[in-house]
């Protein structure tokens, strides 16, 4: 997801909220102060001095072989980059990805909470990378809670961390003032996280393992001249020491890496064992009833999804899923009301006011799936009509709420409506061979067989072997044979 964070600048929305300011929150003061900490670390602090006093003084004929160097580094960055953008953009079919709030919770809190939050998780990071212990494969939602005060205790984690930073590049570049290596250690420690660190926008998660991928390389690149400085000292007792560590190190790192590849063997394994590790995280609760649904433990799954919407009882999703189960387990009574609440939740129509909302596409499925599960009683066909219609003010070019309503439609027997949610639908996916199908039976409906004939023939130009399109093309075309042979002998006659 490094490619997905570099492009989500846009931050989690509210449930509803008015579209101001412009689209990117990107900090350019902060780009600046990276690019100077960049040029720190391609420069030593006598050279940039230098360099910049003989600028100001007028002195050279030229600029210094270093601006140079930085320059073409400056100009292949750049290029690379736009060269990954366009391909990522590509990949997404030019469109951001959408996150909730419950992907990031600090990115919608106001100040100070979202700042010492943020400052947390720089820890909570190093602190996996140094005693990777606690894995878990999702850490969004409520993983890891919001720092809501100064007075938090885990805000001296945030000190000690800047502490221990402070001395890597201050007070050892002073006592090491010749070594390379640590800074390059550090550069390949830092950079590579910089945009997963919420520092110039937010992105889409918490925290993330994944993404110290990258940061790991440096982390052990520190260890090891972290090691060889020891190991110059030449004391017996210390090397005795560092060798019981590192082999206690190797041990327990070992038998981690074969606890963890045990955990990765199905979903269940891997979803039940980072419930051990975030118990506050409404997704892992989901997932491991997905994953037992998957094995038709329908009852079982529903305690998890019941778990879930007690953990996050604002979670659409967790609804969504107790309602879905409880239809399969085929208690309708409680589907509904499960349904109910997850509508509840998403953001209401305001008549006569415009408003930009950011909803995950598949929560507005609770409009569907509600109601499929009413639309079962003649009776309250319309009601059905109505959430069909407030899926579709939601999200205008929602292609299944048209298919749909156009089915209930013609079951409510106003064929002229359902062609032309039909006509709709097939303007957002022209290439749909089903959806040519279904207007050609709604033509029929309306005794216009030609146009029907004519619609099979386009859905079999694109699918040549459907079946329905085939048996129903070939009936429908017997029966204008037969009416023409009836028109021919009556007008002979």
């Amino acid at each position: 997801d490094l490619a997905e964070v570099c492009l989500s600048f846009r931050p989690a929305g509210l449930p509803i909220k008015r579209t101001r300011g412009p689209f990117f929150p990107v900090s350019w003061s902060k780009l600046v102060f990276f690019f100077f900490v960049w040029l720190c670390f391609q420069l030593s602090l006598g050279e940039l001095c230098s360099s910049v006093l003989q600028l100001l003084q007028g002195k050279g004929a030229g600029p210094p072989g270093w601006l140079r160097t930085i320059s073409l580094k400056i100009l292949v960055l750049l290029l690379c980059t736009l060269a990954l953008v366009l391909v990522r953009v590509q990949v997404i079919q030019s469109q951001l990805p959408v996150f909730t709030r419950f992907d990031n919770p600090a990115a919608v809190t106001l100040s100070p909470a979202r700042q010492l939050t943020y400052n947390y998780l720089l820890s909570l990071n190093s602190w996996l990378l140094l005693a990777p212990s606690a894995l878990c494969c999702d850490w969004t939602m409520g993983s890891v809670p919001l720092v809501q005060s100064v007075f938090d205790p885990r805000n001296m984690a945030t000190v000690v961390f800047y502490v221990i930073m402070a001395s890597l590049v201050g007070v050892d570049s002073v006592c090491y003032p010749s070594e390379v290596g640590k800074m390059s250690a550090l550069a390949l420690t830092v950079f590579p996280f910089l945009p997963a660190s919420n520092l110039f926008f937010p992105v889409g998660f918490v925290v993330a393992e994944r993404v110290l991928y990258l940061p790991s390389m440096g982390f052990c690149l520190a260890t090891g001249l972290g090691w060889q400085r020891l190991a110059s000292r030449r004391s017996v007792q210390l090397y005795l020491f560092m060798s019981f560590g590192f082999a206690f190190l190797l041990a327990t790192h070992g038998m981690k890496t074969l606890m963890r590849s045990h955990d990765w063997r199905t979903e269940y394994s891997l979803f039940t064992s980072a419930l051990k590790v975030n118990k506050h995280n409404a997704k892992l609760w989901n997932n491991v009833g997905h994953a037992l649904e998957n094995q038709k433990a329908f009852g079982e799954a529903l305690r998890y999804f019941v778990q879930a919407t007690r953990v996050q009882p604002d979670d659409v999703g967790a609804h969504m899923n107790v309602g879905r189960t409880y239809k399969t387990l085929n208690q309708t009574k409680e589907a509904e009301a499960a349904y109910r609440m997850a509508k509840s939740l998403m953001p209401q129509v305001v008549p006569g006011k415009r408003y930009s909302a950011r909803v995950a596409p598949n929560h507005l499925n609770v409009y569907l799936q509600l109601a499929s599960l009413i639309r079962a009683n003649e009776s309250r066909l319309q009601e059905a009509d109505q959430l069909y219609q407030q899926a579709i003010a939601m999200r205008a070019d929602f292609k299944q709420a048209y298919i749909s309503r156009g089915e209930l439609l013609l079951k409510m027997g106003r064929a002229h409506e359902a062609k032309a949610a039909y006509e709709t639908a097939i303007r957002l996916d022209e290439g749909n061979a089903d959806l040519w199908y279904n207007l050609a039976i709604v033509h029929i409906e309306l005794q216009e067989r030609s146009e029907a004939l004519r619609h099979f023939d386009m859905a079999l130009s694109i699918n040549p072997t459907h079946r329905l399109v085939l048996f129903n093309s070939a009936l429908l075309m017997h029966e204008l044979e037969v009416v023409s042979i009836q028109v021919g002998e009556t007008s002979q006659g």
